[in-house]
C-alpha cells in the first residue's frame, strides 16, 4: 500500500469513525424532500449532515439548529435535511448540492419572506459550500443534476452560511481527484463561517486528532456559529462570532 492509499485510508477512517460516534445522538429525522409545508416560516436551516450519519441534519446541525433556534425567541424556525446519500462515494455529493440548491430556490420562489440559513458538517460542509458557487471552474463538467450555479437573486434569500470541519483541498483530492475547488461564492462570502476544531485532520494542517472532527456539537463552535447566524438574521448575538479555518481564529 503506497503513501496516498494509506493518506486515503487514514481520512476516510475519521470520516467513518466521526460518523459512527455521532450517530446515536443525531436528533430525530427532518422533513424529507418534498415535504410541504402548512405555511412560510420566518427561518429556514438547510442543513447537510456528514459522512454516515443517519438521514436528518446530524449531531452537529441538532447542535446548531437548537442554538439558533434558542436566539430567534419569537420566530420560528424550520429545518430541512439535505437528501444525499453522505457515504463515501464523494462523487454522490453532487446529489447534495443539487438538492440544497434546489431547496434554496424553492424557499425563495415560494416563501419570499423566509430567511434562509444553510449549513453543513464534514462532507455536508463541502456540500453547502459548493452550493453556494457562483461560477462553474474552466474545463469542469457538471454532473447530472446540476444545471449551474444558482442565480445570483436568491443570494438575498441566505442569511447566513455555517461549516464545521470543512474538507480543505487536500482532503478534497484524497476523497475525488476530480472534486473542484471549494470557492464561496462572492454574494456569500461575508455571510459564511467556516469552523474547524484545532487538530481535526479533515480541516486543519497537519491535524492528527480524530476525536477532534466530531467535537463540533460540543465543542463551543456549534454556538458560535449560531451567534453568527442569528447576528445575521438581525437578532442580537451575546458575543462576537470566532472563525476558525486552517488553524488560525479571527473575528468575523
Amino acid at each position: 500500500m503506497n503513501i496516498r492509499q494509506l493518506a486515503r485510508k487514514g481520512i476516510f477512517t475519521v470520516l467513518t469513525s466521526a460518523a459512527i460516534a455521532v450517530g446515536a445522538l443525531t436528533g430525530p429525522m427532518i422533513a424529507s424532500a418534498g415535504a410541504a409545508d402548512d405555511a412560510c416560516a420566518d427561518v429556514e436551516v438547510v442543513f447537510a449532515r456528514g459522512t454516515f450519519e443517519a438521514p436528518g441534519i446530524g449531531a452537529t446541525g441538532q447542535a446548531f439548529v437548537d442554538a439558533l433556534t434558542a436566539r430567534l425567541p419569537g420566530e420560528s424556525v424550520d429545518v430541512y435535511a439535505v437528501n444525499y446519500p453522505a457515504s463515501l462515494n464523494f462523487g454522490q455529493a453532487a446529489d447534495g448540492i443539487a438538492d440544497a440548491s434546489g431547496r434554496i430556490q424553492s424557499i425563495a420562489a415560494n416563501c419570499p419572506a423566509t430567511k434562509i440559513v444553510l449549513g453543513g458538517y464534514s462532507q455536508g460542509a463541502a456540500v453547502a459550500g459548493y452550493t453556494t458557487a457562483s461560477s462553474v471552474p474552466d474545463g469542469f463538467v457538471l454532473p447530472a443534476g446540476i444545471s449551474g450555479p444558482m442565480p445570483a437573486s436568491v443570494a438575498s434569500h441566505v442569511a447566513a452560511v455555517a461549516l464545521f470541519g470543512t474538507p480543505d483541498e487536500w482532503v478534497l483530492g484524497l476523497a475525488d481527484r476530480s472534486a473542484p475547488p471549494l470557492t464561496i461564492g462572492q454574494p456569500y462570502v461575508t455571510k459564511t463561517i467556516q469552523l474547524c476544531a484545532t487538530g481535526d485532520p479533515i480541516c486543519f494542517p497537519g491535524g492528527r486528532d480524530r476525536a477532534a472532527h466530531s467535537s463540533y456539537k460540543s465543542n463551543g463552535m456549534a454556538i458560535q456559529a449560531a451567534d453568527f447566524a442569528a447576528r445575521q438574521l438581525g437578532a442580537p448575538a451575546p458575543a462576537a462570532a470566532v472563525v476558525q479555518t486552517a488553524g488560525e481564529i479571527a473575528g468575523s
